[in-house]
């Protein structure tokens, strides 16, 4: 068998273990999404439920006191945008009305314009909002949806916090004793970069959120405040995010205000926070331990939502940077942790370094020959 037979079957083989990885996790979508957010939560909450143990407090009662504390902060959040939802809600009936006349209109012009049937551009906004609620209903689909955020989630993060000591003693026995090391580095890699940046995505959004509200409000767009958190927590999605997030208030200024200056305004004040965010906020608050590159960070970003759909697109980034911890400690994989990387190499190996530039040489006579006789 030649090396070229065996580099065949071990990609053959590698490539059906992922189509078949894959296939496991859309197929159980449903119940590892819930499990997914609630470890992130869990290694979120860590520190917080650490402390209540240094304080003597019993296991049981510490992580109770935990879920509380971040239960409380996430009501008192919705009580401060509550207000708002409310009116939003008594207002969806007209600003569906709005949406529909303008909707009409869109179509007349298209017709008038480009020759496009309504019954084509009808078929096409079926289509595009068929795909939507497809992905989205990749988020919430089937029994476990809503039941998984009001009772599965807590569930979940009672029990990683209280069987924290049994699953890390397993990973630790797992694992052959020469290579504790690699595993205790791996697994505080792991927590530290989880937490830096999931405690900095929050900082940002929280900022993000006050310049988006404070924009709309000048701008006198309605539900300022609704419209600027949603944008915030869309922000989260990297790079895709923060383009929906833009549409948001523009589609509301579009049904509640005359013209198109608001939307010009929204857009350029979206524009410069935008700018703000990608330039000063991420690089100095969300202080991950690990920097993925951009091309990698859209690719995830995707395939996460062709994957488990909106939950997939914000479980991507903390999964690859995992990924990354992991292949940086094990030398086989060392090059597809690079590769996952930011840092541009200067140069690799088989690169053509340009050929040496050869100086003409000035043309002179010898001074010992006579120049010749005239």
């Amino acid at each position: 068998m030649t090396s070229t037979d065996q580099f065949y079957k071990k990609a053959t083989l590698v490539l059906l273990g992922i189509i078949l990885l894959v296939y496991v996790l859309f197929i159980l979508g449903d119940i590892l999404v819930p499990i997914a957010f609630s470890l992130l939560l869990a290694i979120l909450l860590n520190p917080l439920n650490s402390r209540l143990l240094r304080m003597k407090i019993p296991p049981v009662l510490a992580i109770l006191l935990t879920l509380l504390i971040a239960l409380t902060v996430l009501g008192l959040i919705l009580f401060l945008l509550s207000s708002q939802i409310l009116q939003f809600g008594e207002m969806v009936p007209s600003l569906k009305l709005k949406f529909s006349q303008i909707l009409t209109d869109l179509q007349n012009f298209a017709q008038n314009t480009f020759g496009i049937g309504i019954q084509k551009q009808t078929q096409f906004l079926k289509n595009t909002a068929n795909s939507g609620t497809a992905l989205l209903g990749r988020t919430v689909s089937g029994v476990l949806g809503v039941f998984s955020l009001l009772f599965l989630i807590p569930v979940y993060i009672f029990l990683f916090l209280l069987y924290k000591p049994l699953i890390l003693n397993f990973l630790f026995e797992v694992f052959s004793s020469k290579n504790t090391h690699y595993v205790a580095e791996i697994l505080h890699e792991t927590k530290s970069a989880i937490q830096s940046y999931i405690v900095g995505l929050l900082i940002e959004a929280s900022i993000v959120a006050v310049l988006n509200s404070a924009a709309l409000m000048l701008l006198g767009v309605p539900y300022a405040i609704l419209l600027g958190v949603i944008g915030a927590i869309l922000n989260m999605i990297p790079y895709v995010g923060g383009i929906i997030a833009i549409l948001l208030p523009v589609l509301m200024a579009t049904v509640s205000t005359e013209g198109y200056t608001t939307q010009l305004g929204i857009i350029g004040a979206y524009a410069v926070i935008q700018f703000i965010d990608n330039n000063v906020l991420v690089p100095r608050i969300v202080s991950s331990k690990v920097q993925l590159n951009a091309l990698i960070s859209i690719l995830a970003v995707l395939l996460g939502g062709a994957l488990w759909g909106v939950s997939g697109m914000f479980l991507s980034i903390p999964f690859v940077a995992v990924l990354k911890i992991i292949f940086d400690r094990i030398e086989y994989l060392r090059p597809w942790g690079k590769l996952l990387g930011d840092q541009i190499p200067d140069s690799y190996p088989g690169q053509i370094s340009p050929a040496p530039q050869v100086q003409p040489q000035e043309f002179r006579l010898s001074e010992d020959k006579a120049s010749p006789a005239h």
